[in-house]
């Protein structure tokens, strides 16, 4: 085995908050846990999967009723602008993880390029991007929970147990039981997750290409117009809201130390997942706003089931949908929550995280403790937090660590040009800094209060990092043992 070589800058806290991980060290400590190893059980078909769970759905079956006000039909242009941001970061990603396929996704990379301090931010925007967004879509899960059980059986939820404080509810319970249940088929191991996974995938496509199959018969040229009633502003609000929905396509990325041949699968399961979501995406949300006056929209987070029986007549059309949604959006919870538990676990090996996050058990091959206590994180903030909030505090958080990325795949191209890269981003340094200020851009469209809610939630993790991580980096203790 080659020597790794471990960097030694000068001593000092400057310094250190700059020190870099080299990557052949990340790379030989990948799926070292405490107490056992992540085992290596998936190939391309079941990486692309992942990508295309947490992925597909969320913006679709949720989200749109909270796009479509801002934009009116051309909502339709925010999906493909939110897309187009995607796509730039998308080919960053695929670079990154063919060149160091380990679980901290953007985390590791910027560990590796950019010093230790960027990357606990990075890190930290990552919770919020996993973290959050399994509890904002395990909300919209409820929604379509109730409109299945009042199709089927006649019963529902009620207010009170269905919708979180401030949307007249007291608790959303739908939201948490379907954490819950993600967590017990994560604890059962990857390669499993990983197969019921693959079944959900198929079974959300099936139902969005029945969408639009049923959904064309209801379009009226009269809804497309006037097409863009709140101009270029809309679009790019919608578009900064709406890329909640493509939060997922770098789930592949965190499953890097229990794929079979990383180098080569990551980057192909990141780009195909992105080209299939985006092409149905934008298929359909102009189905959608073509059978529906957009203004009837607002308010609406089982907007896809609701223009079903509006355009048959026929509450079965709608429960099928409802069906479909369901186990839809229970994979973008089962996928994203497993990404969240596999970015903390390469947090808490570096030492930044506490220790218990990192612990593998052996039998089962994943992260345990770390997998209940980030499910019973989630399913608590689902439960008592409405959906809107969630859903632009995650797009800010994916937005900053994507823009970081960019930056760190050409800082990687200038500091370590002689590497092994299984994917190169073409026409780079261009198509990532086309990347990094897509990102800046729709960070400005968002609101003041996503904006404040960011800011503290910056505050509090830096003041976690000096309380904490700062002392107890593992890259740092390395060093002063040398001395």
């Amino acid at each position: 085995m080659a020597m790794i070589t471990r960097q030694q800058p000068p001593a000092g806290p400057g310094a250190r908050l700059m020190r870099r991980k080299p990557v052949e060290l990340l790379v030989a400590e990948g799926g070292q846990g405490e107490g056992g190893t992540l085992r290596r059980s998936l190939g391309l078909w079941q990486l692309t999967m992942i990508s295309i769970g947490a992925t597909l759905g969320t913006g679709i079956f949720v989200v749109l009723g909270e796009a479509v006000p801002k934009a009116g039909p051309a909502v339709i242009l925010s999906f493909v602008l939110a897309g187009l941001t995607a796509l730039f970061s998308a080919l960053s990603y695929a670079e990154l993880a063919g060149t160091i396929p380990v679980a901290g996704s953007s985390y590791s990379y910027a560990y590796a390029t950019m010093g230790e301090l960027i990357a606990w931010v990075c890190g930290w925007c990552l919770l919020l991007e996993y973290g959050v967004s399994v509890a904002a879509v395990a909300v919209g899960w409820g929604q379509y929970l109730n409109e299945l059980l009042d199709g089927t059986v006649g019963f529902a939820f009620p207010a009170a147990l269905s919708a979180p404080p401030g949307h007249g509810g007291v608790f959303n319970l739908p939201a948490l039981i379907v954490v819950l249940l993600a967590m017990v088929f994560l604890l059962g191991g990857a390669r499993e997750s990983a197969r019921v996974n693959t079944v959900m995938v198929c079974v959300k496509i099936a139902a969005l290409i029945l969408f639009c199959a049923v959904g064309l018969m209801g379009v009226r040229a009269g809804n497309y117009t006037p097409f863009m009633p709140l101009g270029m502003a809309g679009v790019s609000a919608a578009g900064g809201t709406l890329f909640f929905s493509y939060i997922g396509f770098d789930a592949a990325s965190t499953a890097g130390e229990e794929a079979k041949d990383a180098p080569r699968d990551l980057p192909r399961a990141i780009m195909l997942s992105l080209v299939i979501v985006t092409a149905l995406y934008v298929l359909v949300a102009a189905v959608a706003v073509g059978a529906r006056p957009w203004r009837s929209f607002s308010g609406s987070e089982a907007a896809l089931a609701q223009i079903m029986r509006d355009v048959t007549g026929q509450r079965f059309w709608a429960t099928l949908l409802a069906f479909c949604a369901v186990i839809a959006i229970a994979s973008v919870v089962l996928t994203v929550l497993y990404g969240q538990t596999r970015i903390l676990f390469a947090m808490s090996r570096d030492g930044l995280m506490p220790r218990i996050f990192e612990r593998v058990h052996p039998g089962s091959g994943t992260p345990r403790a770390n997998t209940v206590i980030v499910s019973l994180f989630c399913g608590i903030l689902a439960a008592a937090v409405p959906l809107g909030q969630l859903a632009d505090a995650t797009s800010i958080g994916t937005l900053f660590a994507f823009a970081l990325v960019n930056v760190a795949v050409v800082v990687l191209r200038r500091t370590r040009p002689g590497m092994r890269r299984t994917f190169r981003v073409p026409l780079s340094p261009l198509l990532p800094a086309l990347g990094f200020f897509l990102c800046v851009w729709l960070m400005g469209s968002l609101s003041a209060v996503t904006w404040t809610v960011f800011g503290v939630w910056l505050a509090v993790g830096l003041v976690f990092y000096f309380v904490y991580g700062f002392r107890r980096s593992r890259l740092a203790e390395e060093v002063l043992a040398k001395k």
